[in-house]
């Protein structure tokens, strides 16, 4: 099987998108793996800290390692969003595929330092292991929080999406893999809307630094706005809130309509459904399949 960074690869030269897709129970993981494999295309599936806390580190790796295992599927597992060298270590050390160093609000060179410091580890223990394993870095500020917004996050602006010339110089100082940049996009969605994507910032992003881009904050884009941005260089799509809120709902709508069933088993069937059909609408539209 091809590794992660040679997938990204097929995809940019593709001019598609891999889809990641965070998971807080198992219900997400059977959703999110039930649509990748009728569409057979690869997936990434990612944790938090709070989410790898409640899931398990250990467990989200052997999850991921027996599906992949099972049916030799290209299914990877990225530590979306760590925020400190321990807690990157420690999910490589287990056995993730890639991580995401989230050192954004710390000043420039610092983020630097940090990053590096993640990226000549991943190297070292990539080396020892025979491992290929990436390191993701975040550049400008697109908010914190995956959940239902009423505003857009204060200090999310077009004056605050990421400059080409550092992420040049960011990328240039790190030797970072991939690259989350800020072009409009917002972890979370906006009860009135997300801001439109840049897909000319990405552009002059992808050319400054001449590595995959990351577009976090997918949630509640719009389609054409996707298919844009995927056209000037960027690789990977993250969605979490959209799954978040079909899981909800549809357990929700389940138990209100049954309030007598007490199986998990059977009521929160319904929410591995909704996960499957919005990941699966989600990977069509990253992957060009009509």
């Amino acid at each position: 099987m091809k590794t992660l960074r040679e997938y990204i690869k097929e995809a940019d030269e593709k001019g598609i998108a891999i889809g990641h897709f965070n998971i807080s129970n198992l219900e997400a993981l059977h959703g999110i793996y039930n649509a990748a494999k009728k569409l057979n295309v690869p997936v990434i599936i990612g944790l938090s800290e709070g989410e790898e806390e409640f899931v398990g580190r250990e467990e989200a790796v052997a999850l991921v390692k027996a599906l992949r295992a099972r049916d030799n599927f290209p299914i990877f597992l990225n530590a979306d969003h760590h925020y400190g060298f321990e807690s990157v270590k420690a999910a490589l050390d287990a056995g993730y595929d890639a991580a995401i160093i989230d050192a954004v609000k710390l000043p420039l060179e610092e983020n630097i330092i940090l990053t590096k410091k993640c990226v000549d580890y991943a190297r070292e223990l990539g080396k020892k292991e025979n491992r290929d394993i990436l390191i993701e870095a975040e550049l400008g500020f697109i908010g914190t929080s995956s959940k239902i917004l009423d505003a857009i996050p204060e200090g999310v602006s077009e004056a605050t999406m990421t400059k080409p010339e550092d992420a040049k110089h960011f990328v240039e100082a790190t030797g970072v893999d991939l690259l989350a940049p800020s072009v409009g996009n917002v972890h979370g969605m906006v009860k009135g809307g997300n801001p439109r994507l840049h897909p000319e910032v990405v552009k002059a992003i992808r050319e400054a630094t001449g590595i995959p881009l990351v577009l976090h904050g997918g949630s509640g884009s719009m389609n054409e706005d996707f298919v844009a941005c995927i056209a000037e260089g960027i690789d990977i799509v993250h969605i979490n809130t959209e799954i978040r809120v079909a899981y909800r709902d549809a357990v929700k709508k389940f138990l209100n309509e049954n309030p007598n069933e007490v199986a998990p088993y059977k009521f929160l069937k319904s929410g591995v459904e909704a996960v499957e059909a919005v990941v699966e609408a989600r990977l069509k539209l990253f992957n060009g399949i009509k």
